[in-house]
């Protein structure tokens, strides 16, 4: 395994000055006199001088940053690494092992990479953590020791989903509050109905999370297919209630008035309103029907003859726009 230390020069480390006004700014840390950052990479299946060769072509500029071996924190300095968690894609340490590929002719190298943050200061350890919960993405990434080798192992098997066993039995706001779900208690309730009556099962935590993501407010199923049962206006005269009586006008003469009141269909009315009339006849009609969804036929397209001069040829026109 090797490994390097890739650091901006001072003068072109504008990151570095960036995130050092970050937390200054962010977290109030008037103690914060200086921040380093760091790439480190470490490489697998290199010989010491193909090593050499990629650090000084492939990850770094030798213009602009400077290469060191080991890393020593001095006097108040504190330094911490950040890596992708196993099995995120780390594009970085990638195409570096697609360029050193390329640079050697040979198998392509096993590389990984981290972000290595150096603060310098009077920092207790409160301000180090609220340092550390600023610049690392729990979602993507952690924190691993500075001097250990990178983590290289894979995901591993999941474990087995989980079954809330008592979920059509529990209090709907209790589940609500403990899953952290978006639907509201009486959507809770009916999927406890509906397991306990229709699926005489408990549901998996993974069918009640597409649930809720499927039901979340800022899904059209919820918001824009809600049906509109009254409409009130403050002002008995104006151009929203006048449109709103063109609305229903233009239902009736479409033969909508079976059809709830949705703020999908107001959306969608004008456009049903000019396929009747014959001026926009490639509208999609489906099931699915979306407000921007058309159709449009791309039959008789010839490509034009391949000739010495063309480097790339046009593509045949897309049979659907949305």
């Amino acid at each position: 395994m090797n490994r390097i230390f890739v650091e901006k020069k001072p003068a072109h480390n504008a990151a570095a000055r960036h995130l050092l006004h970050d937390l200054r700014e962010a977290l109030g840390l008037p103690g914060l006199h200086q921040v380093r950052v760091i790439q480190r990479y470490d490489i697998e299946g290199l010989s010491a001088a193909e090593f050499n060769e990629a650090a000084s072509q492939i990850l770094s500029e030798p213009q602009v940053d400077d290469l060191l071996e080991t890393l020593s924190p001095g006097p108040d300095q504190y330094a911490f690494a950040v890596e992708y968690l196993p099995g995120q894609f780390d594009q970085r340490a990638d195409s570096a092992a697609q360029c050193i590929q390329i640079l050697t002719g040979k198998e392509r190298p096993a590389v990984y990479s981290a972000m290595v943050i150096v603060l310098e200061g009077t920092l207790c350890a409160e301000e180090i953590a609220r340092v550390k919960g600023y610049v690392i993405n729990a979602v993507d990434s952690h924190e691993v020791p500075v001097a250990a080798v990178s983590n290289r192992q894979g995901p591993g098997s999941p474990p087995d989903v989980a079954v809330l066993t008592c979920f059509s039995t529990r209090d709907p706001s209790t589940i609500r509050a403990e899953l952290c779900l978006a639907m509201s208690t009486a959507d809770v309730a009916f999927c406890q109905a509906y397991f306990r009556d229709e699926e005489q099962r408990a549901p998996s935590v993974t069918e009640i999370r597409m649930l809720d993501t499927y039901w979340s407010d800022h899904c059209r199923h919820t918001t824009f297919l809600t049906k509109i049962d009254d409409v009130t206006f403050e002002e008995s005269t104006g151009p929203v209630q006048r449109a709103w009586h063109t609305y229903l006008s233009v239902r009736k003469q479409l033969g909508r008035d079976d059809t709830p009141v949705t703020l999908m269909d107001i959306a969608l009315l004008g456009m049903r309103e000019l396929r009747a009339s014959g001026e926009l006849d490639n509208l999609e009609v489906s099931e699915e029907v979306n407000a921007a969804s058309i159709v449009v036929r791309g039959g008789g397209f010839q490509p034009p003859s391949p000739s010495p001069s063309r480097l790339c040829h046009p593509r045949p026109p897309v049979g659907r726009c949305l």
